[in-house]
């Protein structure tokens, strides 16, 4: 607790005020609405934060450099577009569409890689015209029908509208969770004791199991007692915790942190610095793609309007909210699962509330700005202890 408390004293915030945010969110939306927290309404938030976020995972890999991808929504809504004309019109199987909606998103990710390493251009006018060059992309495909149904029995359409958990397996699944989470406290701990570095001790790391526990399980429980914990919402906690593992526990995860930081930095430290912009903008894309192929099968259709709207925003907006550094080099792959939480929850809120979208505008719109206020402050008090 020690360790926690100098952490806190030195900036390092960590999800501290994206989680007291939050929970400031449902206590007001409860209070004005009591079925904003109803096991019902919870159900449908987790789903509807399937799709943006994992745009949002993306968005947090580019931040991570110190960069940004403006044409996430395009890159979404031409993934559905794809998806949609090869699996419905084409007649293709489903396994192919997707493949090919994929590599759709993956191309343009390189494309962007390339001509930001060959020819220096900053990345806000690539992804700028990526998003208008994109958007005609998708209107081409989709043709003069300009909207396709997804088949309502299609597997994929399924897996986003009706696919949820048994109740036991879910129970499973946290406590599989819990039990990775404390091996893992436990095996850092060892690693930093051996090397003579300040450790968790072993009470510390039961009260964070422990508490990992209690919230993992009362969720679940709460979750059940509606339509349960759905199959969506778990591949996109999968793909938040496979990508906190991969920048967390590889080479390559710690030479995303290293460019964010410093790129000349790295450049010296021997990263092939061009490499790992291209794979994060490729990745950066093809997530986009997924959340594409989410939202297209969670609406059963794709149209000229898949991607557009308030998508770019808000997949950001998560990103930053959820604590990733507009700077570079700071931020976790969990940003995406609490900032997506805190925008749907906002959204979810006022729609209940039965306010206009223009309200909805203005909340996000403070809380994106608090969010970068707080990471601005926290950059000053880091400064100011290093220099002490």
């Amino acid at each position: 607790m020690q360790a926690l408390g100098a952490r806190i004293r030195g900036g390092d915030l960590g999800a501290l005020p994206v989680i007291s945010g939050l929970i400031v969110i449902w206590g007001v939306f409860q209070a004005l609405n009591p079925v904003f927290l109803s096991s019902t309404n919870l159900v449908n938030l987790t789903m509807q934060c399937a799709s943006i976020g994992t745009i949002a995972l993306g968005i947090v890999l580019v931040l991570l450099l110190g960069e940004i991808d403006l044409s996430v929504g395009s890159v979404s809504g031409l993934a559905g577009a794809v998806l949609a004309v090869t699996f419905v019109q084409a007649g293709w199987p489903l396994v192919f569409a997707l493949l090919a909606a994929l590599a759709a998103g993956a191309a343009v990710g390189a494309l962007y890689g390339l001509l930001f390493t060959r020819f220096g251009l900053p990345s806000f006018v690539i992804t700028l015209a990526g998003l208008l060059g994109v958007l005609g992309a998708q209107l081409w495909v989709l043709g003069e029908t300009g909207s396709i149904n997804l088949p309502f029995d299609s597997w994929i359409v399924q897996f986003a509208q009706q696919m949820f958990l048994p109740p036991w397996l879910s129970y499973v699944l946290v406590a599989l969770t819990v039990t990775a989470y404390a091996l893992s406290l436990r095996r850092r701990a060892r690693r930093r004791a051996a090397a003579d570095l300040v450790s968790q001790s072993g009470v510390e790391i039961s009260i964070r199991t422990g508490l990992l526990l209690v919230v993992l399980s009362g969720a679940t429980w709460y979750l059940n007692l509606s339509r349960g914990v759905g199959v969506m919402f778990v591949f996109f906690l999968a793909l938040v915790v496979a990508a906190h593992l991969v920048l967390s526990r590889t080479r390559w995860g710690r030479a995303v942190y290293a460019v964010g930081g410093s790129v000349e930095a790295a450049r010296r430290a021997g990263i092939r610095v061009e490499r790992i912009y291209l794979s994060v903008f490729t990745l950066c894309t093809t997530l986009a793609a997924v959340g594409g192929i989410l939202a297209a099968a969670r609406l059963a259709a794709a149209n000229q309007s898949s991607g557009t709207g308030d998508i770019n925003l808000n997949a950001i907006a998560a990103a930053v909210i959820g604590g990733v550094s507009l700077f570079g080099g700071r931020g976790t792959a969990f940003a995406a699962l609490l900032g997506v939480i805190v925008i749907q929850s906002i959204s979810s809120g006022l729609t209940l509330l039965n306010l206009d979208s223009s309200v909805r505008f203005v909340v996000t719109g403070v809380v994106l700005v608090l969010a970068v206020i707080v990471d601005s402050l926290s950059r000053r008090t880091r400064a100011a202890v290093g220099r002490a």
